[in-house]
């Protein structure tokens, strides 16, 4: 008998989440012989909707429609959840419950985290990363009942399965012209997390005196016109620090579908990717560049390293980082401690890795290319797929008969 599995994630949503659930969706849709599939799809934050039509989006869209006659009907019965969400938005919804989640930048998670992360009955994440910061982090727990104060922990399984995103044939992107000689790229919104500042600044006092050339691929909340007013002025209070310099910087704002971002990381006059974030879950701009054979700009920590580096190798350029804890203003209650640390990006090493890119790009496209091979090899669809599958059926008759009743759990405090 087939298993019902209810997916609940942003899968029309143009972001990171967005993409991680439509993969969880591909892979359960490629194992239709043992699944029936019902889709809830929620927002996220901003981000626009996915706009592509295709047979996928059409096949999502059925799926939808389908759970909210079953949900309005109250004939909605399944046998596991699936829920595609950072975890302080985990619930028991279902007999089994299973969390997919990507987001964990930084060396600890929120309390929250670990106390809804125990509700679930299996965790899905997709970076060892996020896996090892999600077990390793302790809070420290009282119990308001009886005043007793103890460690608290994660006692749910992890596993780490890897995305990944269609590749869609080269699309022309209308206007992107680049008369600079040398080009690079740098995709990521415009936020504290991604340190887009200090890469934007750095990288043209850099290059002021060479005819250089970065594309940004970024916007600061959305992709409506009015975020394209603020991303424009906010870049040009950057740049105009900087009068007199040589190099260029190109705006790309809104959304682009997959074959125009595949036409990107092929151009044959953008050299490298380039990205100091302080921390990525995953980091799909660079996975997707990387795939497609460009070469990578980044510092050596987080989620970004399980598709950079293989058997002990890195096969990216790596700029310098230091641990240092968040600041104050990143601070987000229930999804980022303010004890907590991520990467900071070396100011002299990230210039001087730049340089690097220029002066060595035939040995750094030669890497480049074994790294594609490696990921075309490590990240295979059907592999993925089949891994996804095999943790969500890693459950036995028994278990999805057995819906706990944790109602009369004791609410934690955490210190």
């Amino acid at each position: 008998m087939k298993k019902k599995i209810f997916v609940r994630g942003p899968v029309l949503s143009q972001s990171g989440y967005g993409e991680q659930a439509r993969f969880a969706l591909r892979a359960l849709r490629s194992r239709q012989d043992i699944f029936d599939i019902y889709v809830a799809p929620i927002p996220w934050g901003k981000t626009g909707w996915v706009w592509e039509d295709n047979e996928f989006r059409q096949w999502m869209d059925s799926r939808i429609v389908e759970t909210q006659l079953l949900i309005q009907q109250k004939q909605m019965h399944p046998d596991i959840s699936l829920q595609v969400t950072i975890p302080n938005e985990f619930e028991r919804l279902c007999p089994v419950n299973i969390g997919y989640t990507a987001g964990i930048e930084t060396t600890m998670v929120a309390p929250q985290w670990l106390q809804k992360g125990n509700e679930m009955d299996k965790i899905l994440v997709v970076s060892n990363h996020a896996k090892q910061t999600y077990v390793d982090t302790t809070a420290q727990a009282r119990n308001p009942q009886t005043g007793e104060v103890f460690p608290y922990k994660l006692e749910t399984d992890v596993e780490v399965v890897w995305e990944s995103t269609p590749r869609s044939e080269p699309e022309a992107i209308p206007g992107l012209e680049l008369p600079t000689t040398n080009n690079m790229l740098m995709v990521s919104q415009f936020s504290v997390r991604k340190n887009f500042q200090n890469a934007l600044r750095w990288w043209v006092e850099r290059f002021k005196d060479e005819d250089v050339g970065l594309v940004v691929k970024t916007n600061i909340a959305g992709n409506c016109r009015m975020d394209l007013e603020m991303t424009e002025s906010t870049l040009q209070g950057i740049l105009g620090e900087y009068q007199d310099r040589k190099c260029k910087v190109y705006l790309l704002h809104g959304d682009l579908s997959n074959g125009q971002m595949t036409w990107l990381y092929n151009h044959e006059k953008i050299d490298a990717l380039v990205n100091i974030a302080h921390g990525e879950g995953f980091g799909l701009p660079m996975f997707e560049a990387a795939r497609e054979g460009m070469p990578i700009v980044t510092i050596g920590w987080s989620g970004q390293l399980d598709f950079l580096t293989h058997e002990g190798e890195s096969y990216f350029e790596e700029v310098e980082s230091t641990l240092q804890p968040i600041q104050q203003h990143a601070v987000w209650d229930g999804v980022i401690q303010a004890d907590s640390m991520w990467a900071y990006a070396d100011e002299a090493s990230y210039k001087e890795t730049l340089g690097n890119v220029i002066e060595n790009l035939d040995s750094l496209n030669e890497r480049a290319q074994k790294l594609k091979s490696i990921i075309e090899e490590k990240f295979e669809d059907k592999t993925l797929h089949k891994l996804f599958v095999d943790n969500i059926l890693g459950f036995d008759s028994d278990f999805l008969n057995n819906d706990d009743d944790d109602d009369d759990d004791v609410v934690l405090e955490f210190e």
